[in-house]
């Protein structure tokens, strides 16, 4: 027995880190890309030295699932560290590909897999006299002998090469001759050995491939960002880096050739956000880049924009915690500490992307957003999306669009005024007073900002009605938000169906697979896929609309659940958690197996287990 199938496998590299196996790896994801199949690429890596484990996993799915489906047909085993592990972890009727310079050890046997052993590390002597030829060419020879086992168009390879180091010409026939050599090895010994296939099909449309951070890069320059207050931490550290090789296109002065750009690596994440909400104050955009060790550190300075009421934004690149925890794995486990931010009664603007288009669109709303609510907004992305590639949707700006630098006064509207202008007086019934810039008059319009309580006009005080008029009228902005916010994306499979499904972020397209499993099999779930906080009043109509909600989330302590019982004064039996914490991305699979088990009234625990990959029962 063995696995066929036709664009529709899973296939994971597990190697060494620092080889250059990822590029390698890239160039097979991309070139079924170029085929015009969809695909997921996921990176999985160390977060300390060169040497560990490290595994790149390649969903290719021409039906544009992009989640990941869990369970593996191919392995690609480079690393004898994890050589057992890769092994153990195929599905029957799986295939294992080898370098079989070295024998497999005598206790692996599985009469249940198709073993394909290429000798990488000989061929590498054979062909190549320098140490580090040797250690790069091993990674593309694989890729040749993978080209002819899944019957992929050989030229679409070369090509890729041709184009990669088309500045250095000098590099492409050694690189299309390591890709000969794996491609003839296969061809030779191992002829229909495989009934896995890559075919072309024209699937991928107008897609790109792109990963989160970049977009969201992207989304800051398009959004008007001109300051970054920064400092650097695993996984939100690209998102810098795209923004300044962004910036350096597009804000540049045509005469001077000045940037009109300012990146300032602060000494720590308090003095990062410190910085942004600064120059946010003196009426540029600005924003800082982080992970959740960032927002513990920043919390007191969101605390201090929130009261101050000054817009700021901040990208948020969730990591495996808590502490150090896992820097490189993924999880969705700041919710609670994004959503309430600082101490004393604050909650925080939180928009939630699912895609690189939406960390690019998210990213310049986020900009308007702040202005217009004159609050910190944070953009609440993950390693998973930050970091990996994704087939997306194109980036697509409208050139009319107008920012939105909200309720800011200029020195006609304070001499046209005839009323005393106060700061923080909510003249409009929305909860968002009227601002000025520093320096917009010479005599009027000035106020000092301050973290402790103020009255309507900014003026210090301590008297208790005062503050709580002030706490009252931040509730109305707050509510105000909820109509300015993205709303969320409901989808009715059965309307007269009480069993619903809510998820967000980067649980959404494993979990949109799932349910489109179980409505195969005839059981129709409803879905909200939430893309902000504050909540929009959809969402709590939603809920009221049925018995059983599966809140689908990739952290331990549920709590986006925990959030909606809270916002929402739910009660806690219909609210069923299904969650993922192993740093891996949620899997389509165990949702649809987890749900399954659950409607069929089963006492499940709403864990999986990392290892096994199964269901543990309560």
């Amino acid at each position: 027995m063995r696995i066929e199938a036709v664009n529709d496998f899973v296939i994971r590299f597990a190697n060494v880190n620092g080889t250059g196996s990822a590029s390698a790896n890239n160039m097979f994801s991309k070139a079924v890309f170029r085929m015009g199949v969809p695909v997921s690429p996921k990176n999985i890596f160390p977060s300390n030295i060169q040497g560990l484990p490290t595994w790149f996993e390649v969903r290719v799915t021409e039906k544009g699932h992009l989640g990941s489906r869990g369970d593996v047909d191919f392995v690609v085993a480079i690393n004898g560290q994890t050589m057992r592990k890769d092994y153990d972890s195929l599905l029957p009727g799986g295939y294992f590909l080898f370098d079989s310079t070295k024998a497999l050890p005598r206790d692996f046997k599985r009469d249940d897999i198709i073993e394909i052993g290429i000798p990488l590390t000989q061929m590498c002597i054979d062909n190549y006299t320098n140490p580090r030829q040797r250690q790069l060419f091993k990674n593309i020879i694989y890729v040749g002998a993978l080209a002819y086992l899944f019957d992929m168009e050989f030229e679409v390879l070369t090509n890729m090469v041709k184009d990669q180091f088309a500045k250095k010409e000098k590099l492409i026939p050694p690189n299309i001759g390591a890709l000969e050599l794996g491609y003839n090895y296969a061809k030779e010994h191992y002829p229909n050995a495989c009934g896995l296939k890559v075919q072309r099909r024209d699937n991928v449309g107008d897609s790109i491939i792109i990963d989160g951070n970049s977009a969201a890069g992207l989304g800051a320059v398009y959004g008007g960002a001109t300051v970054v207050g920064w400092y650097p931490i695993t996984p939100s550290t690209s998102v810098v880096e795209a923004f300044e090789k962004y910036a350096k296109k597009f804000r540049i002065e045509d005469d001077t050739k000045q940037n009109k750009f300012a990146i300032i690596q602060a000494e720590d994440e308090l003095a990062a956000i410190g910085m942004a909400i600064g120059a946010n104050w003196n009426g540029a955009r600005a924003f800082t880049a982080t992970s959740g060790p960032g927002v513990s550190l920043m919390s007191e300075f969101l605390g201090l924009a929130y009261f101050a009421e000054i817009p700021v934004v901040l990208m948020d690149i969730q990591r495996s915690g808590p502490s150090t925890g896992m820097p490189t794995r993924t999880q969705q486990s700041d919710v609670i500490s994004a959503a309430y931010a600082s101490h004393g009664d604050t909650k925080q603007v939180l928009l939630i992307p699912c895609d690189p288009a939406e960390c690019f669109e998210m990213s310049a709303t986020a900009f308007d957003l702040a202005d217009r609510l004159q609050t910190p907004v944070i953009l609440l992305s993950d390693l998973d999306l930050g970091m990996n590639d994704h087939m997306s949707r194109p980036l697509i700006w409208d050139d009319e669009r107008k920012y939105d630098r909200g309720k800011v006064l200029t020195a006609e509207d304070l001499d046209n005024m005839k009323e005393r202008w106060g700061r923080y007086k909510d003249v409009d019934g929305d909860g968002i007073g009227y601002r000025t810039y520093p320096g917009t008059h010479p005599t009027k319009g000035s106020y000092f900002t301050r973290g402790s309580s103020h009255d309507d006009y900014a003026a210090y005080t301590e008297d208790s009605g005062v503050y709580e008029d002030n706490m009252q009228r931040l509730v109305k902005k707050w509510d105000t938000a909820k109509d300015l916010v993205p709303k969320p994306q409901i989808k009715y499979r059965d309307e007269n169906s009480k069993v619903a499904a809510i998820f967000y972020g980067t649980s959404a397209q494993a979990s949109y697979e799932a349910l489109d499993g179980l409505e195969a099999e005839n059981i129709k779930i409803n879905t909200c896929r939430i893309k902000s906080f504050p909540f929009h009043p959809d969402i709590k109509d939603f809920i009221e609309q049925h018995d059983t909600i599966f809140v689908i989330e990739q952290n331990r302590d549920a709590q986006m659940r925990t959030l909606l019982i809270n916002e929402f004064n739910t009660g806690t039996e219909k609210l069923q958690s299904i969650l993922n914490i192993d740093g891996m991305p949620i899997r389509a699979r165990r949702i649809k197996r987890k749900i399954e088990r659950m409607l069929n009234g089963e006492n499940v625990n709403p864990f999986t287990t990392a290892n096994s990959g199964k269901e543990v029962a309560a």
